[in-house]
Parts: C-alpha cells; structure tokens; sequence
C-alpha cells in the first residue's frame, strides 16, 4: 500500500475516531440512553445520526460522479437494493447487539483502543461473529 493510501486511510480513521468520541457515541451509556425511548431518553445522538446521514448524502452524490477515490482506486458503489430476509435478520441482529452491548462496530473500536473493559471483551466477540459468519454464511463472490 502506498504511503498516499496509509496516509488517507489514517486521516480518515482518526477523523472518524475523534467523532466518535466528540459525539459521545463511543460511551455505551449514552448510546443505551438513546435507545431508552420509554425511560430516559437522551434524543441528543439523533442529532449526530442526522449529521452524518447529511454528509453520507452529499458524499455519495459526489462519488457518482467519479470513477476514482482520492485514493486512486476505483470506486465501487453498492448496487443491491432488495429488502430480504438476509437484510432484515441482520438488522435486527445488529439493532439487539448494539441495544444489549451500547456499541457498534466503530465505536466499539475506539472504546477498545482506549482500554475499556467491556469493549475489551466485545471487539473480540464481534471478531469471532464476522469470522464465524465468512466462515459459514458468506457467499463466495463472483
């Protein structure tokens, strides 16, 4: 890998990481706060959540309009659009996980990078979830 792409790569992680923790999303109390609409509800990472669909929008907008990332490579834009079974099951998956645990995957990383202990444990369970999933789910691609 070129050193544009570690450095892009880089850049975009740490960006990402000090969102994270500036929004308060990498706190898994806050985020159970959020989830919590018939009790103490805390509507302040609905805010964050419609921020960045905002940016994804404009940002998918403008890679239509390209056939290269800054990074040089090709972009590849997902084409699937079918709501199934598959889709459903793994958002409900994904919507108890990140209800019992107060993380997802991104968050989750950056609670691990700083030594929390429940992230501690999570990150490597969500690891042994997407291996188990390649190794038994995935369908090979063409």
């Amino acid at each position: 890998m070129s050193f544009k792409k570690l450095s892009l790569a880089f850049a975009s992680g740490l960006l990402f990481g000090l969102g994270l923790i500036a929004s308060g999303m990498s706190n898994p109390a806050k985020v159970k706060g959020f989830l919590d609409v018939t009790g103490a509800w805390d509507p302040s990472l609905a805010l964050v959540m419609g921020g960045a669909i905002a940016v994804g929008l404009f940002a998918f907008a403008a890679a239509r309009r390209r056939t290269r990332a800054w990074s040089g490579e090709a972009i590849e834009l997902p084409t699937a659009s079918a709501i199934d079974g598959r889709l459903l099951g793994g958002g409900l998956l994904f919507g108890v996980g990140w209800g019992l645990a107060g993380f997802c995957p991104g968050p989750a990383l950056v609670a691990f990078s700083a030594g929390y202990g429940p992230a501690l444990v999570f990150v490597p369970a969500m690891g042994a979830g997407m291996l188990l999933h390649d190794l038994l789910i995935a369908k090979p691609r063409p």
